[in-house]
């Protein structure tokens, strides 16, 4: 599935409809019968490539990581000054990334309604075909999903839009690009399989879709939904937790049953540009950004495995395979001390693997949401937080608070994306004050920063995008 999936991407940018900016598309209807969907082979090959975007640098690879910079967890550790301004609450609708997501974000969108538009007109095994439309509105959902966490208010193109090319659409509301996301992943969640033989291993699965909900309604605050969809995941044998943490972060089992979502990358078919290559220090290959700070690894508790299998700690032994055993340094990362050990393998000649895969959701994930969920509601979540403790070697809760919540999302999720919009909706909720959260000085590596609400709540719109569109889209509050 990793190696198809980016060539099927090449093959279709010649035959695909494609929007590299959301006002400059190109007509659904020059693409015809006789050149495209044929067949199941061409349906399967389109999906394909609905996957390839995520995959790149400005996807999910590299510029998803610089929003979470903004957290208490890491240094930018990069030169780049739109990074800097991402992480420090300087940003402008101008920064390079903001508009560069964007883009690749309504790539994918654009791709998964070609799907939804040609796959029901093709003679095709059935079977298949709701399989290839789960895909297409799973990662549909996922997309919209992203974009109501970045800027919030975004438009919402569907099928019909795409049919009529009417791309130059207002702001939908956040209730409406919510209820969207949450529409196609229920969709897809009644065609997908429940798992996958080894060939088709890291395509999406109903795990992918329940999981998604159970986030979804936990930002919501919708606890009986979350409890629901969460329990189809946890309750599931496919989507068991890996019997050690460091099994989700190895090459051998990185689509273990945990894994309900990753990016699939393949050393020669898939983009230099991988999550590898960002997070893995310059001594062993890599470009060495995104480094979690001292008070990320003192917040790990004595005991608890999962450090060793996250973070590269000066002093730490590092197999380099072919190269031998070599001692972690300091002066080996850019800025910290420190680097995020999840991202980097080794392959057997002691270089950079460039086929580790980056997990997007986890089993774990859901476990800990349902575990919010129950606490936030009332009832007991020592059940679900336990399960994740007692995998890292510590001692089970009882009574377990949000506080404990907080500590555990914490450390299990270090350096995958999800701490600052954790931190987000936890002051939304009134459970912690993110202004003075963010005022806290951390040391020379996070220093004091001036988080605005509700301004910084969520990104700006490019304003490439704004101008485009001639009125119709309306920049987001007080940029």
């Amino acid at each position: 599935m990793k190696k198809i999936t980016i060539l099927s991407g090449y093959i279709l940018l010649a035959m695909l409809t494609s929007c590299s900016d959301l006002l400059e598309t190109t007509p659904y209807g020059q693409v015809t019968s006789q050149q495209y969907w044929r067949n199941g082979d061409d349906v399967v090959a389109a999906v394909n490539a609905v996957y390839s975007p995520l995959l790149d640098e400005d996807g999910f690879a590299h510029t998803e990581y610089t929003f979470d910079n903004c957290s208490d967890d890491m240094n930018r550790a990069g030169d780049h000054s739109d990074e800097t301004a991402l992480e420090m609450f300087t940003f402008d609708a101008s920064n390079s990334h903001i508009l560069a997501t964007w883009k690749a974000k309504y790539e994918v969108i654009s791709r998964a309604n070609t799907v939804l538009i040609n796959a029901p007109k093709v003679s095709m095994d059935e079977t298949l075909r709701n399989r290839s439309m789960g895909e297409a509105y799973f990662l549909r959902g996922f997309i919209y999903w992203r974009l109501s966490l970045v800027y919030g208010e975004v438009p919402i193109l569907l099928e019909d839009d795409a049919l009529k090319l009417n791309y130059n659409k207002p702001k939908s509301t956040l209730t409406e690009v919510r209820a969207q996301a949450e529409a196609d992943f229920l969709k897809a969640s009644t065609l997908l399989p429940v798992s996958y033989g080894d060939a088709e291993a890291g395509r999406v699965t109903q795990g992918s879709a329940f999981g998604f909900l159970a986030k979804l309604y936990v930002y919501e605050e919708q606890w009986a939904k979350a409890i629901e969809a969460s329990a189809k995941v946890t309750s599931n044998a496919a989507y068991k937790l890996a019997t050690g943490f460091n099994q989700n972060f190895e090459l051998a089992t990185e689509n273990n049953p945990e894994i309900l979502f990753s990016l699939q990358y393949e050393t020669g078919w898939t983009t230099d540009n991988s999550p590898t290559f960002y997070h893995t220090p310059q001594a062993f290959g890599g470009w060495g950004f995104h480094e979690p700070i001292d008070d990320l690894v003192k917040e790990f508790e004595k005991g608890d495995t999962r450090k060793a299998s996250s973070i590269f700690s000066p002093g730490d032994q590092v197999d380099r395979k072919g190269l031998g055993k070599e001692t972690f340094a300091k002066d080996m990362t850019r800025v910290t001390g420190y680097a995020f050990k999840k991202y980097t393998q080794f392959v057997d000649n002691g270089d950079m693997s460039q086929s580790l895969n980056a997990p997007f959701l986890r089993t774990a994930d859901v476990y800990l949401l349902a575990a919010e969920a129950k606490i936030r509601s009332g009832a007991n979540g020592d059940v679900e937080l336990n399960a994740v403790r007692k995998r890292a070697g510590l001692a089970a809760i009882t009574n377990a608070t949000m506080k404990n919540i907080m500590h555990e999302r914490r450390v299990e999720l270090a350096g995958e994306n999800e701490r600052h919009q954790d931190l987000m909706r936890w002051d939304k909720a009134g459970l912690i004050d993110i202004v003075a959260h963010y005022k806290i000085d951390r040391g020379p590596h996070k220093p004091s920063r001036n988080f605005v609400k509700p301004k910084h709540y969520y990104f700006p719109l490019p304003q490439r995008e704004v101008d485009l569109s001639n009125g119709v889209l309306v920049q987001n509050s007080n940029y």
